[in-house]
This record gives structure tokens, C-alpha cells and sequence, in this order.
């Protein structure tokens, strides 16, 4: 089972050093640890950075102004294609 406020800790951990506002996916990767391949898990959920956005980044509306708003979307499209 995941443990959605673990997730939620680890994606903002991941993209709040990314220069906000960001326009697109790319925006993100230099704030990744290990670039698109940095993976996030919790219970039986683990997928990469790049395997979330093929995935579900169908329902990200960039810009983002801050990684909360961010993270908010990144989990509700995860939840909305039946991932988490």
C-alpha cells in the first residue's frame, strides 16, 4: 500500500529545488538527484521521474509557481490513472 504523504514528501523534496515559475517538464529535471531515472517509492509503488510523466503527466497544466501546486497535480494524476 502506498503511503501517500510519504510520496507527497518525496516529490516535493525532489522539485523544490527546481526554479519556479517552471513551463514544462524539462524545467524539472536539473533539480532531479538523478535526473529523469530518480525514483520514487513508497509500499508497492515505484516508478521513475521519467515513467510519472509518460504516465501521468497528461494532467499537469504548466507553469507551475510552486512545487506544492506542482506535487497537488503529480498526485492527482497519478490517483486518476489508477497508479497510486
Amino acid at each position: 500500500m502506498v503511503d501517500r504523504d510519504d510520496l507527497r514528501r518525496q516529490l516535493t523534496e525532489a522539485f523544490e529545488g527546481a526554479e519556479y515559475p517552471v513551463t514544462s517538464p524539462m524545467d524539472l529535471v536539473p533539480a532531479l538527484p538523478q535526473g529523469p531515472g530518480t525514483t520514487f517509492e513508497s509500499g508497492d509503488f515505484s516508478m521513475t521521474a521519467m515513467e510519472i510523466n509518460a504516465k501521468a503527466g497528461g494532467n499537469q497544466e504548466f507553469p507551475y509557481e510552486s512545487v506544492d501546486e506542482l506535487v497537488d497535480d503529480v498526485i492527482e494524476g497519478l490517483e486518476d490513472e489508477g497508479l497510486l
